[in-house]
């Protein structure tokens, strides 16, 4: 698949069909995410690989968020409402979640590797797309609390970036129209 055609074709994938995915198109993937631009040459991607079990690192992150949010919630509905949130979790076989580690000051700097991070979720999603791969890049709310930086290890300076949904698409999505750059674009 040629570049452009990549970018103009990658579609946000939402539903995927349950079917395993090898080993080393994931491991592709993430060999191609790390060749994003990075300004400061401090590689601050790091990615969380989950399958089968494995999810429900992500399954009970969303579960504790949604306790917390709801103290008073009855023992008895308490089960339900986990088994709510583990379930999002299973919907891919395979979610990556991926963190930027950041400094600790420097706001400025904090901003560039941010965007690297960015970037290589970019890179992420083109290269499943090229792959034959359906991808959707999910974040909210609980992403940014810090329970789910906890469920990966990460520190509170650090952030999560991305909740990348992965498998083989179960539907072929449409292209909608795009205005063309030059309606987007000023020169000066």
């Amino acid at each position: 698949m040629e570049l452009i055609e990549a970018i103009r074709t990658r579609r946000s994938i939402g539903r995927v069909k349950p079917d395993p995915v090898p080993c080393s198109l994931i491991e592709d993937i993430l060999e191609a995410a790390v060749w994003a631009p990075d300004h400061f040459h401090a590689e601050p991607w790091r990615f969380f690989v989950m399958e089968g079990e494995g999810r429900s690192v992500l399954g009970e992150a969303y579960a504790q968020i949604a306790l917390q949010q709801q103290p008073d919630l009855p023992e008895g509905e308490q089960a339900a409402v986990r088994e709510k949130h583990h379930a999002k979790a299973q919907r891919a076989p395979v979610v990556i979640a991926v963190g930027a580690v950041l400094p600790e000051e420097g706001d400025v700097r904090r901003r560039e590797e941010l965007a690297a991070t960015h970037a290589a979720v970019h890179n992420l999603l083109l290269a499943a797309h090229s792959k034959g791969l359906g991808a959707i890049w999910r974040s909210g709310e609980p992403m940014y609390d810090v329970r789910m930086k906890q469920a990966f290890g990460l520190a509170a300076k650090d952030e999560i970036v991305a909740l990348v949904y992965l498998g083989y698409p179960a539907f072929e999505p449409k292209t909608p129209p795009r205005a063309p750059a030059a309606d987007k674009t000023v020169w000066l």
